[in-house]
C-alpha cells in the first residue's frame, strides 16, 4: 500500500488539531502552543510523521503494537469481517461466531483454569467489569459485604472511574472524585525509590505482608479481592523482589481473597510467556487483558475468569456489558493477531532472541553517569536517572524534571522512549530483531548523553537532600 502523501502541511494540520481535537493526559492549551506531532503511517518498528521523519517506536505505540506495524493479515481479517458482518451485540441471547472462536482461543492460551472470557472494548473497561463482578460473586456467595477491592500506590489499571479508583496513580485520583468508595492502596514494591536501606528481598517480603495488614485491618469479611500488574508498566517497569508474588498468593490463599491480575500490558507474550502471571508464578481468578490481545489493530479487551468463579456469576443475570463486548471486527482482528503470535512463535523469539538482545543492550546503559538502576522482564525495561549513583539519590528538583528532559532529546532523536517521573522506559514491538534493537540502544545513549549536558550546563545534577 503506497504512503499518504497529499496530507495537508503540518503546520495546517497542528492548527485544525490545536482547534478541535482534545488528547488524553494533556494540557491541551498548552499542547496547541508548542504543536502535535502529527504520525502518518507505520510499518515494522518505526513511525514516520508528517515531515518525513523515521522515528524508533520504542513503546510499540502504547505497549501495545506487539507484532510491529504493517501486517496486512490484520487488516485482511478486519475487511472480511465487515463484509459478512460488521457488526452485531452479545446481549439477548445472541453470539456470532469471531466472539466464539476468540474466546475458546483464549482459554486454550490462558494457564489453569481460567476458561471464561467476558469481552469489553479496553482494559479500562475490563477493569470496571471485574469491580462488578467479584463484587457481585461475594454477594451471591452470602457474603455481601466482601465489598473492598486493595490495589497499590502508582498501579495504572485504566483511567475511568472505577478503572482509575483501582489505579494508584495520585495525579488521576486528584481530579473527578476519585477514588470510589471501596477501593483501598497498599505501597508498591518499588525497591530503588522506596527500599531505603534493606535488601531487595527483604523489602519484596515487607511490601507483600502490606496487603495481609490491611486484610487484618479492615477484616477478612470486608475484602473481596487484590488486584496488581505482574511487573508495573505505566509506574515505570517497576520489577518487584523475588519475594514479593509467593508471599501475595499465600495471603490470598490464606484469606479466601479474589486474586487479580492486570495483564494488559504484560500479556500476549511481552514478559517473554504468555502472560505475565506465568512469569512471576502465580495463580490469578480472573486476568485482564487488552492491548496485545490485538496488538492495538482494533479496540478490545476483556475479563478471563476461572472456573468457580464463571460458575457462581453465571448463576444470575449479571447486569453487565457494553455495546461492542465482543465486537465481531475486533474479535476477527484478535484471532488473527493470536494465529501470528503463535505460528510465527512470537514469545520463543522473546525468550530466545529479542529478550536477550535487550537485555544486553538496556543493561548495557548502567555504565552511564545519569543511570542509577537498569530493570528488564522480557520486552520490557526502565531505567532510573539519578543524580549520585550509589545513594539512589533523587533529584534537588521537581520530579520529572529530569525525565521529561531526557524524554525530549529522545524525541529530538528519532526514539519513542517514555518517561514516568524520572525513570526511562521502553516497551518495544516483540518482534524487533537484534539490529533494530542495538539501534534503540544507540539513540536511547544520545539522549542520556544530551540530557545530562543539559543537567550540567544548568547546575541541575545536584542530589535532594
Amino acid at each position: 500500500m503506497p504512503a499518504i502523501t497529499n496530507h495537508l502541511p503540518t503546520a495546517e494540520l497542528q492548527a485544525l488539531d490545536a482547534a478541535h481535537h482534545m488528547h488524553p493526559f494533556t494540557a491541551n492549551t498548552e499542547l496547541a502552543e508548542t504543536g502535535t506531532k502529527v504520525i502518518t503511517r507505520a510499518d515494522g518498528v518505526y513511525l514516520h510523521d508528517s515531515d518525513g521523519n523515521k522515528i524508533l517506536d520504542g513503546m510499540a505505540g502504547l505497549w501495545c503494537v506487539n507484532i510491529g506495524y504493517g501486517r496486512n493479515e490484520l487488516a485482511d481479517a478486519a475487511a472480511r469481517q465487515m463484509r459478512e458482518l460488521p457488526y452485531y451485540n452479545t446481549f439477548f441471547k445472541t453470539t456470532h461466531v469471531p466472539a466464539i472462536a476468540l474466546a475458546k482461543k483464549i482459554a486454550e492460551l490462558a494457564p489453569g483454569d481460567l476458561n471464561h472470557v467476558f469481552f469489553a472494548g479496553s482494559g479500562s473497561e475490563a477493569n470496571d467489569t471485574n469491580i462488578r463482578m467479584v463484587r457481585h460473586y461475594w454477594a451471591l456467595k452470602g457474603k455481601p459485604n466482601k465489598s473492598i477491592i486493595i490495589s497499590r500506590k502508582n498501579a495504572y489499571h485504566g483511567s475511568s472511574v472505577g478503572s482509575g479508583s483501582l489505579g494508584g496513580m495520585a495525579p488521576m485520583h486528584a481530579q473527578g472524585g476519585l477514588p470510589i468508595p471501596d477501593i483501598l492502596h497498599i505501597n508498591q514494591p518499588n525497591w530503588w525509590a522506596e527500599g531505603g536501606g534493606m535488601d531487595r528481598d527483604a523489602f519484596g517480603l515487607a511490601r507483600a505482608q502490606e496487603l495481609e495488614e490491611a486484610i487484618l485491618e479492615h477484616g477478612e469479611d470486608r475484602i473481596a479481592a487484590f488486584i496488581a500488574e505482574p511487573i508495573q508498566g505505566a509506574g515505570g517497569v517497576i520489577v518487584p523482589p523475588d519475594t514479593y508474588w509467593p508471599e501475595i498468593q499465600r495471603i490470598c490463599d490464606k484469606y479466601e481473597i479474589l486474586l487479580i491480575a492486570d495483564e494488559v500490558i504484560c500479556g500476549f507474550g511481552r514478559t517473554g510467556n504468555w502472560f505475565g502471571t506465568q512469569t512471576v508464578g502465580i495463580k490469578p481468578h480472573i486476568m485482564t487483558i487488552a492491548k496485545g490481545l490485538s496488538s492495538g489493530y482494533q479496540p478490545i479487551g476483556g475479563s478471563v475468569v476461572c472456573d468457580e468463579v464463571a460458575e457462581v456469576i453465571g448463576s444470575d443475570e449479571f447486569n453487565h456489558g457494553y455495546t461492542y463486548s465482543g465486537h465481531p471486527v475486533a474479535s476477527a482482528v484478535a484471532l488473527e493477531n493470536l494465529r501470528i503470535l503463535e505460528e510465527e512463535d512470537v514469545v520463543g523469539h522473546v525468550q530466545n532472541v529479542a529478550g536477550p538482545a535487550l537485555a544486553e543492550t538496556w543493561h548495557g546503559l548502567s555504565d552511564h553517569p545519569l543511570v542509577g538502576e537498569t530493570t528488564l522482564v522480557g520486552m520490557m525495561a526502565s531505567l532510573a536517572l539519578t543524580p549520585h549513583k550509589e545513594s539512589r539519590a533523587k533529584f534537588a528538583m521537581d520530579a520529572g524534571t529530569a525525565g521529561f528532559m531526557c524524554r525530549e532529546r529522545s524525541f529530538a532523536n528519532n526514539l519513542i522512549m517514555r518517561h514516568v517521573y524520572d525513570r526511562m522506559v521502553v516497551s518495544p514491538p516483540l518482534v524487533m530483531t537484534p539490529e533494530d534493537i542495538t539501534e534503540l540502544g544507540k539513540r536511547a545513549r544520545t539522549a542520556l548523553d544530551e540530557c545530562y549536558a543539559q543537567l550540567k550546563e544548568h547546575d541541575m545534577l545536584k542530589p535532594a537532600d
